[in-house]
């Protein structure tokens, strides 16, 4: 069991979810409410799931044997545990995701890009390579549960009514970097200007106006919502209506990820403001997709 001590409490409230400015996806700008709730102040880290790893001997999705049913059409020697891992292409000039992301077998928590990578040096990162059942697991030890949609954008906010960025309404007030994002020529060079190529740890930028850390960029965090393309968390979608339909033959539903991360860039992916929202199937793990939990009431 963690320990919840340092987590903040958010009393009952409305807001204003959603976004009209930008993606479909996020609209249409809405009035929610949600009940009280303590949220964590920052993503779980490295530290903390391995805490997790090493009381209940946990097992991540990307560790496990897959299954050749869940994936038609795809020859099952090729289907050997592993994760999605960023790689930045040699040069400019890629236009599709498939340039820059490679699935990487052997890549899992502990060894995020794969062998020869480990998680020791980045223990106060953001764990990534985490499944969303990896994310319900360690909730459920830690006596948790994962965010809503709505539960993790009130939260985003800051306390801003209709803001653009967990901060207000500009990029980077001041010139300040205000969250871990991509400072370069999006995808194949990364600048670094504030100091972080990849995930950094967490509390590394600014907390928002409630004391959290990294709702915006480092990386994307997990929701307990299925996705639904819109309006954004309406109608508590079910699992199959959450299914790509672009992949008629895969029936793995999809949840939210909220947040952005630090692969998101204004000319690629400009996602990290609380309303941004994308769709993630539960069984993929990811270098840039974490979580935080929260506990109601």
């Amino acid at each position: 069991m963690t320990p919840d001590d340092d987590m903040i409490a958010l009393p009952a409230a409305a807001f204003w979810m959603g976004d009209d400015r930008h993606y479909p996806e996020e609209a249409p700008v809405r009035r929610v409410e949600v009940g009280a709730f303590r949220i964590d102040p920052h993503p779980v880290t490295n530290r903390q799931f391995a805490h997790f790893v090493r009381e209940t001997g946990h097992v991540s999705v990307a560790e496990r044997p897959m299954d050749p049913a869940r994936y038609p059409g795809i020859d099952s020697k090729r289907l050997k545990p592993g994760a999605m891992v960023f790689r930045p292409p040699r040069g400019p000039g890629a236009a599709h995701w498939s340039a820059w992301w490679a699935y990487v077998p052997g890549a899992f928590w502990l060894k995020p890009e794969g062998e020869g990578s480990v998680y020791r040096g980045r223990l106060d990162h953001p764990v990534v390579c985490v499944a969303y059942e990896d994310a319900l697991a360690y909730a459920a030890w830690a006596g948790k549960a994962l965010p809503s949609e709505a539960e993790w954008e009130y939260a985003a906010r800051g306390g801003l009514e209709r803001a653009t960025y967990a901060w207000g309404e500009e990029r980077r007030p001041g010139g300040r970097w205000m969250a871990n994002s991509w400072t370069g020529a999006f995808p194949h060079r990364n600048d670094a200007a504030h100091g972080f190529e990849r995930t950094s740890p967490v509390g590394a930028f600014p907390a928002n106006g409630l004391g959290l850390y990294d709702m915006i960029g480092n990386v994307w965090e997990w929701t307990r919502d299925y996705y639904a393309s819109g309006p954004a968390g309406c109608c508590g979608p079910t699992a199959e209506a959450s299914y790509d339909p672009d992949l008629p033959g895969v029936r793995i539903p999809r949840r939210v990820v909220k947040g952005g991360s630090h692969l998101c860039h204004e000319s690629y992916c400009d996602r990290y403001r609380p309303a941004a929202r994308q769709p993630q199937m539960e069984d993929t793990a990811t270098t840039h997709i974490g979580f935080r939990c929260v506990v109601r009431g």
